[in-house]
């Protein structure tokens, strides 16, 4: 083979790649919750593609599945040994846009509403139970393929992915409520924190929301969850209030939320998850990592 036909080859594979790019890119989020790793996941998936024996993959697709697959459970094991002594609240990088500043690709991403509340569910997993049920639950991956990645029985797998399931069951997600009537709630909570209106501020809270906050894992200010109503409002009206003028309406992962801060310069990034008619988790993101991407929109 010449070097025109070599080139060729190479193009040809960079081609087929890219076709399946987004695919990947959708699978490896939910399983990283980080758009830095799901990046790194993905071009580790072109590395050993570009190294493998092309003619004897059948199915492309299915044989990138895999190795993202693969890697991503490599980068959990090893990301979860590193966080035994994280401080806080460890919360997945939000997906942000303001006046439809979403990419195409991040458009991919959220097409289908995995939320910040799904998503901090799925870091409750075990890397394994966390492969099992993305892989089958939200892509119909078969046990069989699930069973060849994790290095475990068919049998084990499905089990797996039913015990995660039951984790995940009862978590309330915002999947079925309208993006206005969240945003009309939104609206209203940020109406009573700028007032420091205390009653109106429960009003709108669920008796057993939560509210997390990441702000890296180096920070002084690393708290633990809240949860209650009051408990909750007293901490947004005692740390929240004097940011609350700086928030702007946006969507964080599909969802209503807002961004706090100068356009260019974000300091959080909040996200609510509606319960029934009330808002039933707040996350917070001040980490500096997670925000780095939002300079570019707005």
């Amino acid at each position: 083979m010449d070097e025109q036909d070599n080139r060729s080859a190479d193009e040809w594979l960079a081609e087929q790649f890219e076709q399946h790019r987004t695919h990947m890119r959708r699978i490896a989020y939910r399983m990283l919750g980080s758009l830095s790793d799901t990046d790194d996941a993905v071009q580790e998936a072109w590395l050993r593609l570009s190294r493998a024996d092309v003619a004897a993959v059948g199915n492309l697709g299915g044989w990138l599945t895999t190795v993202v697959g693969r890697v991503c459970l490599d980068m959990l094991r090893a990301r979860n040994s590193r966080r035994e002594d994280y401080v806080g609240s460890w919360l997945p990088e939000p997906i942000v846009t303001i006046d439809d500043s979403a990419t195409p690709e991040d458009e991919a991403l959220i097409a289908d509403s995995v939320g910040l509340a799904l998503l901090v569910v799925l870091e409750t997993l075990t890397p394994s139970e966390r492969i099992a049920f993305v892989l089958h639950d939200m892509f119909a991956v078969s046990f069989d393929e699930i069973a060849a990645i994790i290095g475990k029985s068919p049998t084990a797998a499905r089990q797996l992915a039913s015990r995660a399931r039951r984790r995940i069951r009862g978590v309330p997600l915002s999947d079925d409520v309208d993006i206005a009537v969240q945003r009309e709630l939104v609206d209203a909570f940020l109406a009573a924190s700028r007032a420091g209106d205390f009653d109106a501020l429960v009003a709108v809270l669920d008796r057993d929301v939560v509210f997390r906050a990441d702000a890296g894992p180096e920070s002084a200010r690393a708290r633990g969850p809240v949860e209650g109503a009051e408990a909750v409002a007293r901490r947004v009206l005692e740390e929240g209030r004097p940011f609350a003028g700086l928030a702007r309406p946006a969507l964080v992962n599909g969802g209503a939320g807002v961004v706090v801060g100068r356009p260019g310069k974000p300091i959080a990034v909040v996200s609510f998850t509606i319960a029934g008619d009330r808002i039933g988790a707040i996350d917070l993101i001040t980490d500096p990592n997670k925000l780095r991407r939002l300079a570019d929109v707005g």
